[in-house]
């Protein structure tokens, strides 16, 4: 099967970043990031999904956190020098970042917006985000994600673990 590629994998190319292109099936009806690692076979704390927030002092951010984890809109408007945040809503997402649900990349937004990546990336060799479109993920190390987009590394959601 040939993959085509996407925006996402033309700029990660562009900056020479190893990467891997890992279809799966999509299912409509279920979107979440938990779903697409049981497509891929996949530990959901190692497939992430893309969220973007508007916090009330710096507008928007996005963090990028394990799929089987809630974001903690705490610790996300703390560590993004805001007061509150909240999640920014599904009609805004696609006029906002160029992407739809479902499909939403860290890498390759319409503008580049503070990125947050949630610390337990560090627990693998590589994680999963997505592509840019359904059906398609990213497999990359996480140290050369932050290192692309930006990011902060950081903690985004209430563990009683660390």
């Amino acid at each position: 099967m040939k993959i085509s590629k996407t925006n996402v994998a033309r700029l990660l190319d562009k900056e020479k970043i190893p990467y891997e292109l890992i279809p799966y099936e999509v299912d409509e009806a279920d979107l979440s990031a938990v779903h697409v690692a049981q497509g891929l076979g996949e530990d959901p704390h190692q497939v992430f999904k893309t969220l973007v927030l508007r916090g009330d002092k710096n507008g928007h951010f996005v963090c990028v956190i394990p799929g089987i984890e809630e974001v903690d809109l705490k610790l996300a408007a703390k560590e993004s020098g805001n007061k509150k945040c909240e999640m920014l809503p599904m009609k805004e997402l696609l006029p906002t970042t160029g992407y739809i649900r479902g499909a939403c990349s860290p890498i390759g937004m319409k503008k580049p917006f503070p990125t947050y990546i949630d610390k337990h990336c560090d627990k693998f060799e590589h994680i999963y985000v997505s592509a840019g479109k359904r059906g398609l993920q990213i497999k990359i190390a996480p140290a050369d994600l932050v290192k692309f987009v930006n990011a902060k590394v950081c903690l985004l959601f209430n563990t009683e673990n660390d």
